[in-house]
């Protein structure tokens, strides 16, 4: 059973950066979920995919899974292109705006 080692992305509906500092242990499901037919629910027997431990770094987490002999695979975060917009809402209506504001 193979587990994925990564650092969780930032969800579209967050604004701010929780959960997304620590590193994430969590195993690869290794069959499809069935869907009950009458309910139309998914449901599994793997227990394993319960399982999601939380790391401070990705090193913890490789030690963690060498030393109990969980076979893994590092997937490293992308760099996002940080676009920093100057200024907020508020700046729009400051009374040292250099240009005027009008509708």
């Amino acid at each position: 059973m193979i587990a994925r080692i990564y650092k969780p992305a930032r969800s579209a509906m967050q604004s701010g950066y929780a959960k997304t500092k620590d590193w994430v242990l969590e195993y690869v499901p290794q069959k499809d979920k069935p869907i009950d037919p009458l309910m139309g629910w998914t449901g599994s027997t793997e227990t394993t995919s319960q399982v999601r431990l939380s790391f401070d770094t990705k090193e913890e987490a490789v030690a963690y899974a060498d030393r109990h002999g969980i076979a893994y695979q590092i997937l490293e975060p992308k760099k996002r292109a940080h676009v920093v917009r100057p200024g907020g809402y508020g700046d729009n209506f400051a009374p040292g705006r250099r240009i005027s504001w009008t509708h």
